[in-house]
């Protein structure tokens, strides 16, 4: 295997992995949030660890999108055929509005829980 395959598919590790912790990060603070409603003794420390999952999660964020903008540049190449890469686009055109909007969903569900 070459060095630019290698980088490619540590590319797209790398952006997955991010997005799974974007996602962990988003729910946590979810989760910590609604321990500390339940008990006002502990929102001091579980609001130091909602921030903290927030910071991780713009970083994620900044991570997922600088190793997408690197995946458009790897699959230029028509590897199913040209009919199937047209679908193929016009579906990922779809996700990433569908991902976009999650984000901003994301965000806006904790936003408040986080700097409240």
């Amino acid at each position: 295997m070459n060095l630019k395959k290698t980088v490619v598919v540590l590319n797209g590790f790398v952006h997955d992995f991010a997005a799974g912790i974007w996602l962990a990060t988003i729910v946590s603070i979810a989760v910590l949030h609604n321990a500390h409603l339940k008990d006002a003794t502990v929102a001091g420390v579980l609001n130091g660890l909602e921030r903290m999952f927030f910071w991780w999660s713009v970083g994620a964020a900044v991570i997922i999108m600088a190793t997408g903008a690197g995946r458009t540049f790897t699959y230029v190449d028509n590897w199913y055929g040209e009919d199937a890469e047209r679908q193929r686009r016009k579906a990922l055109v779809v996700k990433h509005i569908v991902l976009f909007s999650a984000y901003a969903l994301g965000y806006f569900w904790v936003w408040g829980k986080v700097f409240h």
